[in-house]
């Protein structure tokens, strides 16, 4: 059965006849692709009229946990400014995407790595939650990796392990465990949660993902996903010796033939540690 807000959505388009065919049908696609998400994000029973400034920044921050190009952020939040417009409801949205930590489209080559200190993980008032984004830091988890985290089968002392069921494109993965405050972290998660998982027990995956949407920007916080770009620029400095480009260090043109292929080498590897196979992507991540 159709939702009341995919249909009141798909009524929206059809009376409303701007742009051309093109536009309309890309409109009608992505707002319904937008409505599905906010369902299975926790968000019910929603209409039309009902759009609010939590709906807009649970999808932002959903979108980049799935890792999606500033370029199709960008293009969403254009049709979902149209719906506001036309449900009386743009005063709920920032006027500059930038607000949202959202790069410009022409940016895509920005440094969007982040650490947080002790006091703002202080500000998480949630112990799930917060351990959950410490582990996005130390191991460059994606969200979803973080809040499915079972250390019981993922700690396996020289390293973790994640299960294809807890991973982007269902890819299980082994990350190196490597410095003493991963080792540290990693016995606090042993002790706090015994053989569960970072989801509490009276909980289901998608409860806890709203909780911990909830609690993130209660406390100030904004695109947890740059933990992962901090966490391949550590990792690329500790492997080489020199910094990334994006945190300053030389471009790969400057670099001696043989810090080339270290370059390469060190790439792939970090690329494989974030759940991607090609040096490629690391671009974004390292510059």
């Amino acid at each position: 059965m159709l939702r009341d807000l995919n249909f009141e959505l798909s009524k929206m388009c059809r009376h409303n006849r701007d742009g051309s065919y093109g536009t309309r049908d890309e409109r009608y696609r992505n707002l319904q692709l937008i409505a599905n998400t906010l369902h299975e994000l926790g968000f019910r029973h929603m209409r039309s009229t009902s759009l609010k400034h939590k709906h807009v920044v649970a999808l932002i921050e959903h979108w980049f946990s799935q890792e999606i190009s500033p370029r199709t952020i960008h293009n969403r939040m254009t049709f979902i400014r149209w719906w506001a417009e036309k449900v009386g409801r743009e005063h709920i949205l920032h006027r500059d995407n930038s607000a949202y930590g959202i790069p410009h489209r022409s940016n895509a080559v920005s440094n969007k790595a982040q650490f947080l200190t002790e006091e703002e993980f202080l500000q998480i008032d949630d112990e799930f939650v917060r351990t959950s984004v410490r582990l996005q830091q130390a191991f460059g988890l994606r969200r979803e990796e973080s809040i499915k985290f079972r250390p019981s089968y993922a700690d396996q002392r020289s390293f973790i392990r994640l299960k294809g069921s807890w991973t982007k494109g269902g890819r299980p993965r082994e990350i190196p465990v490597v410095e003493t405050s991963q080792r540290v972290l990693l016995e606090f998660v042993r002790r706090f949660v015994g053989l569960g998982s970072l989801i509490p027990a009276d909980k289901l995956y998608k409860h806890q993902l709203m909780r911990y949407e909830k609690i993130v920007i209660k406390a100030g916080l904004r695109n947890l996903h740059g933990l992962r770009h901090g966490y391949a620029q550590r990792r690329y400095r500790t492997l080489t010796g020199w910094d990334s480009p994006f945190a300053g260090g030389p471009q790969f043109a400057k670099l001696s033939e043989d810090q080339q292929q270290l370059d390469q080498t060190i790439r792939l590897k970090i690329s494989r540690e974030l759940g991607h196979n090609r040096v490629e992507i690391t671009r974004v991540y390292l510059g």
